[in-house]
């Protein structure tokens, strides 16, 4: 029986916390990462494919990943050393970043990975020399049997200027069905512009659906069919926003799934998707991202909180 898998590709790290009270300490991270632990929290079976070392730190990811029921594709434990970043968090729980990493794709993964019905990417791996491109090309190679879906995630620490990583971005969302975004991304690359533009300027690079997201705002998604859906974002106490949009991300890989619209034979459904289907889907996301952000860490619910 082929069961239904879906793959992600990016950088698994170590996200080193320090906050303005003195507290801190060492957690996995990387936003790929938290996406495929967001899937198998809410009951999906996901490989990763990602890069890491054979150490303290490695080790610590891949008991994570684990316990998460995320499956580590070979070569992904081959990395000289674990990345690490290091997040500095603010009085009012926003993170900012800074990085000590590598980046590349192992060959030979292929042969553990039949077709699988979503294959996600997106941050720092999917512009980051030497991987960057090879994940360009894995996407392209999948795009003909499954629903690519991408969330740019932006490191301007690590990217370069808006310039530099535009061209880069834009060929990622042209490859990709689905496309999410936050606000604060859409701020760094175009200054001063209205998000509902350039997400209705993205729809026309290819995706069927772009979703920006707002923080504690809500988010808002655009449609093929140039429909436009806003939801509100629960109130909660917020600890940290520490892999909120990647929990987000995860939602909306697992609501569309549950709705029927991934895998390549669904692309046609995806881009005529009903407009209270994308509300369903929205409102559940911000659900999932509410949890993650009223508790320490990228730690995002399991199914049954969600339920409960």
């Amino acid at each position: 029986m082929n069961i239904p898998t879906a793959l992600v590709v990016g950088e698994a790290l170590i996200d080193v916390v320090r906050r303005s009270d003195g507290s801190g300490g060492e957690h996995p991270g990387g936003s790929p990462m938290n996406v495929a632990i967001t899937l198998g929290r809410l009951g999906r079976r996901v490989d990763l494919l990602t890069w890491f070392g054979k150490d303290p730190r490695g080790d610590v990811i891949l008991n994570h990943l684990g316990a998460s029921r995320v499956t580590v594709l070979p070569g992904s434990d081959v990395a000289p050393a674990t990345s690490v970043a290091i997040a500095t968090v603010d009085d009012d729980g926003v993170a900012s970043y800074e990085f000590d990493l590598t980046w590349e794709v192992s060959p030979g993964w292929e042969v553990e990975v039949g077709d699988p019905v979503v294959v996600h990417t997106g941050s720092i791996a999917a512009v980051l020399p030497p991987g960057g491109a090879d994940v360009l090309a894995l996407l392209r190679a999948k795009h003909a049997t499954s629903t690519i879906t991408y969330d740019p995630n932006l490191r301007p620490a690590l990217m370069g200027s808006p310039e530099q990583v535009k061209p880069q971005v834009e060929a990622l969302i042209a490859t990709s069905d689905v496309v999410k975004v936050s606000d604060e991304d859409l701020a760094w690359m175009f200054p001063g512009a209205d998000p509902a533009q350039i997400a209705h300027e993205w729809l026309g690079l290819g995706p069927s659906l772009v979703v920006v997201t707002h923080g504690g705002e809500g988010a808002f998604a655009v449609t093929r069919s140039g429909e436009t859906v806003r939801v509100a974002a629960p109130r909660v106490t917020v600890a940290d926003t520490v892999g909120a949009g990647d929990s987000f991300m995860g939602g909306l890989i697992d609501g569309l799934w549950s709705a029927g619209l991934l895998g390549a034979q669904q692309r046609q459904a995806l881009a005529e998707v009903p407009i209270e289907t994308v509300r369903e889907v929205l409102e559940r996301c911000v659900r999932i991202a509410a949890i993650t952000v009223s508790r320490a860490g990228a730690n995002p619910p399991w199914s049954e909180e969600l339920e409960a």
